[in-house]
């Protein structure tokens, strides 16, 4: 009877290994600033925390790491990298320029130091999501534009996908003033925790699909792994 019974406990076990594989945790780092590191929020209402009560919700099988430093600049982000890209990580969220945005850099400085970024993920075969900001009137069209541009120029080049507008939600069906007093901090730069709330309903798809997507890199890479054995 056990003779009979070993080639369907062989046949068991390699069927529920692919779904083992697929329940396996997905770590993504978020790196970022103030916006990301949840500046003027108790803890737990912070982008980070609310994103990860959001997935956990959802039964996606992901554990975010709070990589926002406030006060950061892309350069900053950059600088930070390599140390935030520990072996564990699987995925990264960008989410950095408010900061060069706000103190009138260059934008082509920040698209160089965001390409360093994407670059230094790539080669360390780590999905990526890019999440941009809308610059405002303050510097001119022509800042404007070059600001905007860079994200969804190397959104293309990276072929990574972009959440074009970081505070797009909290516009929705209002006027901006109107999304000011309801959902910024007393600032009038930061979100308060109802406007993370409604920033993590619009962004938590793209994060569960980035956590797909690392799943799925893992899957071929594990793959081609074997193959070559």
């Amino acid at each position: 009877m056990r003779k009979h019974l070993l080639p369907l406990l062989i046949a068991a076990a390699s069927l529920a290994a692919p779904m083992a594989a697929q329940a396996e945790e997905v770590v993504i780092a978020a790196l970022g600033d103030s916006l990301t590191a949840g500046y003027g929020l108790p803890q737990g209402e912070g982008l980070v925390p609310q994103l990860q009560d959001w997935l956990d919700a959802e039964g996606a099988e992901v554990r975010l790491i709070n990589a926002g430093v406030s006060g950061d600049t892309s350069a900053g982000g950059l600088a930070r990298t390599d140390w935030t890209l520990t072996p564990e990580v699987d995925a990264m969220i960008v989410a950095l320029g408010g900061n060069d945005f706000l103190r009138g850099l260059a934008p082509e400085a920040m698209r160089d130091n965001i390409d360093g970024i994407l670059t230094k993920a790539e080669a360390a075969g780590v999905e990526t999501l890019l999440v941009g900001l809308r610059a405002g009137p303050n510097y001119g069209a022509e800042y404007a534009a070059a600001f905007d541009g860079a994200y969804a120029e190397l959104a293309e080049t990276y072929d990574v996908p972009l959440y074009p507008d970081f505070f797009a939600a909290l516009q929705d069906g209002q006027g901006v003033d109107a999304a000011r007093r309801a959902y910024l901090q007393a600032d009038g730069i930061h979100p308060n925790a109802a406007g993370v709330a409604l920033i993590v309903e619009a962004l938590g798809p793209q994060v569960q699909d980035l956590a797909e997507r690392a799943l799925a890199y893992q899957g071929e890479n594990d793959g081609s792994q074997a193959a070559a054995r």
